[in-house]
Order: C-alpha cells, then sequence, then structure tokens
C-alpha cells in the first residue's frame, strides 16, 4: 500500500508531467481550477489547485475532501502511483470504477485530453 507521503510524491511528478507538456495536453493543462484528490484506502484528501499547467498541492487533509473542489479525484494511493508510473491507464480505470473522475461537462471536455 502506497504511503502518504508516495501519494505526494507522486502528485508532484503528475504536476511536472504537466507543466512540460506541448499542444492539446497543454491546452488542457491550463485550466484555472481548484481541485481535490482523495485517496480512499489511507483516507487522505490533497486539495489545491491546477492553474498555470500545474497542480500547486496546499493542503493534505484527512478524510475526505471537506469542500467541493471544482475537480475531484478518488482513488487508492496504489492506483495515483501506478496511474502517474504509467503503469495503469487512466480510462480504464475510470471506466471500471477504480478511478473516480467528477467535474463539469466542459472541464471534463478538457481534461480527456490529458488522459
Amino acid at each position: 500500500m502506497a504511503t502518504t507521503e508516495e501519494c505526494r510524491a507522486a502528485l508532484d511528478k503528475l504536476s511536472d508531467h504537466m507543466r512540460g507538456a506541448e499542444g492539446d495536453v497543454r491546452s488542457a493543462a491550463g485550466l484555472d481550477r481548484s481541485v481535490s484528490c482523495h485517496i480512499t484506502d489511507l483516507d487522505v484528501t490533497f486539495a489545491g489547485r491546477m492553474a498555470d499547467g500545474a497542480i500547486d498541492v496546499r493542503e493534505t487533509l484527512a478524510g475526505p475532501p471537506r469542500e467541493k473542489a471544482e475537480i475531484r479525484l478518488a482513488m487508492t494511493g496504489d492506483d495515483l502511483v501506478a496511474l502517474v508510473a504509467g503503469e495503469l491507464n487512466f480510462a480504464k480505470a475510470w471506466g471500471s470504477g477504480r478511478v473516480r473522475l467528477e467535474a463539469g461537462l466542459r472541464d471534463l471536455f478538457r481534461l480527456r485530453k490529458l488522459l
């Protein structure tokens, strides 16, 4: 089972990948939205902001998200680490329910370019 520190490192790595993206992926990563990622098996939520092509994690909270972020993710720590490492396909994980993504319809259309 991934630790809180490993999950935070995975989010930092994802942010680095987003920052270095180009084209359509860079455009999708350029959203300015509040974001939360609930790690279900650790019952920890990382909350912050997606802006300027990166994710800025501002808080690590015990339990589920306290506020409804504009973009919300939920998954196990192992799945987060595997997604960022390229070992788990996001679309398949989302389709099977291993990963939950909630956002407004327009944001979902833009975010699909990141997938």
